[in-house]
């Protein structure tokens, strides 16, 4: 089960949220080249992704940052680039472009911070966007919990288009990301679990400043927790419902 959109269309134009999608795929396709060999790619990681002992000994304290915008692969970009494009407007929309970078980067750098606490040690590579775009989800459930988001669900043969409660998806996602942390032994590398709720916890978190200055829980009280404006409505989903012959 994964979204593919929300019910939340953002009232101006997200100008960082584009520009930080369109720096991602343009850093992706330069680190192309290097994806044909194991070695380069290794190197190509090594200079640039975060290595959290090397940032513990405050060596190479720049892969924080750096790490953001590299990928380990198409399927791991276009997830990443997913969700920053359903959630990433509306946070924009309500913190302005600059707030919602430096939001963004802050989500990023804390995710880090978090995964690097978890194993000081590990000198496994850590790349992805997805610690800042879990800040961006954090964020998201404090302003809009009830906002309609759209998930495909695949079950081997069957597809199909539903629509819940941002509370609901945003828990749940959150609720993996624990489960898998505690579950994961971090030395074996895989999904840095712990990066995500921390980013995730990190983005709720600094998404405080903005939930007062929009009324607090008053705001809540006055939208029901969805999107202060009309939503947007989509045609019934088309995918059709395949299922196994007799």
């Amino acid at each position: 089960m994964f979204p593919i959109r929300d019910h939340n269309p953002s009232q101006r134009t997200p100008y960082v949220t584009y520009a930080l999608i369109a720096a991602n795929i343009l850093v992706f396709i330069f680190q192309l080249q290097y994806m044909g060999s194991e070695a380069a790619l290794s190197a190509f990681f090594g200079d640039w992704a975060m290595v959290p002992e090397e940032v513990t000994r405050g060596v190479d304290a720049h892969g924080v940052i750096t790490s953001m915008f590299l990928h380990a692969g198409l399927l791991h970009i276009a997830g990443n680039m997913l969700f920053l494009w359903i959630f990433g407007d509306n946070l924009e929309d309500q913190m302005g472009h600059a707030g919602f970078l430096a939001f963004y980067l802050a989500s990023g750098v804390a995710a880090a911070l978090v995964h690097i606490l978890a194993d000081p040690s590990s000198d496994i590579p850590t790349v992805g966007a997805s610690g800042a775009i879990a800040g961006v989800m954090g964020g998201y459930l404090l302003l809009f919990p009830r906002a309609r988001v759209d998930v495909l669900l695949i079950l081997i043969v069957f597809f199909r288009v539903f629509t819940i409660p941002a509370w609901i998806m945003l828990g749940l996602w959150f609720a993996l990301q624990i489960f898998g942390g505690l579950g994961t032994p971090t030395e074996g590398g895989g999904v840095a679990y712990w990066a995500h709720a921390g980013g995730f916890v990190a983005g709720l978190l600094l998404a405080l400043p903005v939930w007062p200055r929009r009324g607090g829980t008053a705001f809540w009280r006055e939208t029901h927790g969805l999107p202060p404006h009309p939503e947007a409505e989509y045609a019934p989903s088309t995918i059709p419902i395949v299922r196994r012959r007799r």
